[in-house]
């Protein structure tokens, strides 16, 4: 279990490739807020898991993988013994409730399968999950089983978050319901199905937020072995006699749908199979999409390797039923029709080279992710592609309109159609009122400081998505929207202080903020970053930057600053995304917008550094430990970068056909692209022999600083030879900048 430096936001549970299941413990229940009193213990829980507890609290169906935000956490389920509690207790006296001691010794996690002992039960809980469903054995020390059925808990959870729950008792061997909350996905539906192994003996319920009006359901005892159960936030027990195995399954289907869709996802993806069946079945699918790289390296390499490939098909996740149907951004119901409909897509991450990484190996789930966000922007109420998207909802996280760097790339690598509904989508999100600053960004050139206090990191943003859709109008023949949008990708121009050489936020008036700090991280009109940073972020026009910082010789100097001079506690204290196992020097990698940054240098005469410094970022920031990744994942975007920089390329500019090449931090590797296999090798590659003599492709030699897709997609043999000193005279071509288009 490869996890998140100091914050625990990488589950550990079990999923299948894609799922929208992934079942995993949760050890608290911090709530988000008391009163509306921001609690920021909270924030080490947001995938519900946080290694240093001692306590499980249950095991829930629904997470977000590594993010700095948080929701879910549905559909709770815990084994008991003994007598019945209906509240979660607490860490520091787990006997006061349903939560039970554990020791990590008894745990085991691996790729579909999560296994550990509740000591205060003595019971053995395994789970394994198929996309849809989530499958639970329980092994108890006597001949009754119970559990708990909490329908109000979440991740994030607050009082008033769970708007309803229900459930019905269909037989004695099948449950039925939902729950409907209001927490970062404003209303999330979550029908389930659940299907057990043993008949029912006893059954009821306590619901924690009395309703002040129950009519005439009064005249029953609905708490009591009743089959028809509602309320505000309801805990159910269910009591059964197990056989002489003393095990009891429990398979939860899910549904955004209906009950019924969540019941044919039960039985289409689990019936007439066992658990260890199914456990098999999805331990051989991630096989399948693991085995998409077959590497040599030392044990701890390949464990960091096969877990960032691992968290890089967790999230998006499958959003729909077996037969097609999903709910939309307008809460209606649709059939997916020739794609597959995802959710979960945090774009202000993942553009940057998780979904590159995705239109390169998987490209059907690359163009069905783009399909996706176009379909969620024709049924969006104001018109937008998603931002931040979960669960049919906006999440309306971070900036930028990221989307279409999603769908350019796609369009690019991935075979999807520029069709004019694709342009227009684009269109629609760009000119967008909705779109913070975007008003004032089309009338001034940039986003005004007295306007926005993320002005300056909102303007590089916007100028790189509009350079995003300038180039897919381009390529699609749409010379007017390409001229339009190819003059506000050079926006970026606007924010840059000549007398600084750096970006810097500026008023209305055109004035510049004066008392600038570049080193702050907060308060100087950059989200979640710095100016020392962010000033790097014009992905689409390099060479244009360059000159912005002051010609080359100066821009050298502040990437050089950048890695090499620490950044001072006080700069960033307060930043609960920035922390200092996240920074080497001032660069941060532990946050995305600098993803990028190490592999500038290959626009510079001094292009040997790149390799020089990503070899420094894989070896400090992942490790094969349990806090081994020195930041938040973000639905897999820190671990697509290591997968792509342990190649030896990387996508700086999503949207283009090029890689910027590193240099691979393997000796060899194979890689399934498209029909045919490409063999990576770099002989002797190590610490001392990180430096790049010549690359040569099916044994030509490359005479780019960059390699395109179609020719990874020819397969063959990519050869880097290495050596232990820089090489300072190859003659070889620049990567794409918008101003060599000028």
């Amino acid at each position: 279990m490869i996890g998140t430096k100091g914050m625990g936001h990488t589950f550990p549970g079990a999923c299948a490739p894609f799922g929208i299941v992934q079942l995993s413990p949760e050890t608290d229940t911090v709530p988000h807020n008391l009163d509306g009193r921001y609690q920021p213990e909270v924030y080490a829980y947001c995938a519900g898991y946080q290694y240093d507890d001692k306590t499980i609290v249950g095991f829930s169906h629904t997470h977000l993988s590594g993010t700095g935000h948080s929701d879910l956490g549905d559909i709770l389920l815990m084994p008991t013994t003994g007598k019945i509690q209906t509240n979660p207790g607490t860490a520091a006296a787990p006997e006061t409730g349903y939560r039970s001691r554990f020791d990590h010794k008894t745990e085991k996690a691996s790729p579909g399968y999560y296994e550990v002992m509740l000591t205060d039960y003595d019971i053995r809980a395994q789970l394994t999950a198929t996309q849809r469903v989530g499958v639970h054995k329980y092994t108890f020390p006597c001949d009754e089983g119970q559990f708990i059925l909490d329908l109000g808990h979440g991740i994030y959870n607050y009082e008033g978050k769970t708007l309803w729950t229900y459930l019905r008792v269909e037989n004695d061997t099948l449950l039925t319901g939902y729950r409907i909350t209001n927490g970062w996905a404003r209303q999330n539906y979550t029908y389930f199905a659940i299907a057990l192994s043993q008949p029912i003996q006893s059954y009821g319920y306590t619901d924690t937020q009395r309703m002040k009006y129950n009519g005439f359901w009064r005249k029953m005892d609905i708490h009591h072995n009743f089959p028809d159960m509602a309320g505000r936030e309801m805990v159910a027990y269910f009591r059964t006699k197990l056989s002489a195995e003393r095990q009891l399954t429990v398979r939860v289907g899910l549904s955004a749908v209906s009950m019924s869709g969540a019941l044919n996802n039960l039985r289409a993806e689990t019936d007439g199979r066992s658990f260890e069946q199914l456990r098999q079945q999805t331990e051989r699918m991630w096989a399948d999409e693991l085995n998409i790289a077959r590497i040599e390296g030392t044990e701890d390499q390949k464990a960091m390797f096969y877990t960032s490939l691992y968290h890089t098909m967790i999230n998006p996740s499958v959003y729909m039923d077996i037969d097609g149907q999903y709910r939309g951004n307008d809460m209606e119901i649709h059939r997916a029709d020739g794609f597959r409909n995802y959710t979960i897509f945090s774009l202000w991450d993942t553009y940057r080279a998780e979904h590159p990484l995705l239109n390169l190996l998987k490209p059907q789930q690359g163009r069905d992710m783009a399909e996706s966000m176009m379909r969620i922007q024709q049924q969006s109420a104001l018109h937008l592609l998603p931002i931040w998207y979960l669960m049919a909802n906006e999440g309306w996280c971070m900036s930028g309109y990221h989307a279409v760097s999603v769908l350019a790339d796609a369009a690019e690598k991935a075979g999807l159609p520029r069709s004019e509904k694709m342009l227009a989508a684009m269109k629609s999100t760009a000119t967008s009122p909705w779109i913070e600053g975007m008003k004032d960004y089309i009338q001034y050139g940039y986003v005004p400081y007295d306007r926005c206090g993320t002005s300056a990191s909102n303007t590089l943003e916007y100028a790189y998505d509009d350079w995003c859709v300038y180039a897919a109008a381009q390529k699609a023949g749409n010379e007017e929207m390409a001229a339009n949008f190819r003059q506000r990708a050079l926006n970026y121009r606007n924010v840059f202080n000549p007398t600084l050489g750096l970006a810097c936020p500026k008023y209305k008036s055109g004035e510049w903020k004066k008392d600038f700090s570049p080193l702050q991280t907060y308060g100087e009109g950059f989200i979640e970053g710095n100016s020392a940073n962010y000033s790097f972020h014009v992905p689409h026009d390099v060479r244009g930057m360059i000159q912005c910082f002051g010609g080359e010789k100066r821009f050298i100097q502040r990437l050089d600053a950048l890695f090499q001079e620490d950044l001072d506690e006080k700069y960033y204290a307060e930043n609960e995304d920035i922390e200092k196992e996240c920074l080497m020097g001032g660069y941060v990698h532990g946050n995305e917008p600098s993803h990028h940054i190490p592999y500038l240098y290959a626009w510079t005469s001094q292009p040997w550094k790149t390799a020089y410094w990503v070899r420094e970022v894989l070896n400090r920031m992942y490790r094969n430990a349990i806090d081994g990744l020195h930041g938040n994942d973000d639905c897999g975007q820190m671990s697509a970068w290591y997968v792509f920089s342990s190649l030896g390329f990387y996508p700086v500019c999503p949207g283009t056909d090029q890689y910027v090449l590193g240099a691979p931090y393997f000796p060899k590797c194979v890689l399934r692209v498209g029909n045919t296999t490409l063999e990576i090798s770099a002989e002797g590659v190590c610490d001392k022999r990180r430096y790049v003599k010549s690359v040569r492709l099916n044994g030509k030699e490359l005479t780019t600083r960059y390699i395109t897709h179609a020719q990874l997609l020819q397969g063959g043999k990519l050869e880097f030879v290495m050596t232990d000193k820089p090489v300072r005279n190859r003659r070889t071509t620049l990567p794409y900048s918008l101003s060599d288009e000028l």
